[in-house]
């Protein structure tokens, strides 16, 4: 995740805005949700709000590093991990 968030500081504004920012508040809000789940088991989660696309790669960061503390088991990581480089695919970073 931290090599996807740096993939996006030096994304072009261009790029930002066709969709890589998007995509990276997409997961950001799915990794956010996940640790959520496991941290309040029973409570609604909240969502992520949106802090405009130059915040996307630190909102990565910051979800992802929530995540990565909260996670049990090798197989928990391995889907992290997949979901991570399945956005940067989509994002094209």
């Amino acid at each position: 995740m931290d090599h996807f968030a740096d993939r996006l500081r030096a994304a072009p504004q261009s790029r930002l805005q066709r969709g890589a920012a998007a995509e990276a508040l997409a997961l950001a809000r799915e990794l956010a949700v996940w640790t959520q789940r496991l941290e309040e088991p029973g409570t609604e989660p909240r969502e992520m709000p949106d802090a405009g696309m130059f915040a996307a790669a630190d909102q990565v960061t910051v979800a992802g590093h929530d995540l990565a503390l909260v996670l049990e088991s090798a197989e928990e990581v391995a889907e992290a991990l997949r979901l991570v480089e399945e956005a940067q695919k989509r994002a094209g970073v």
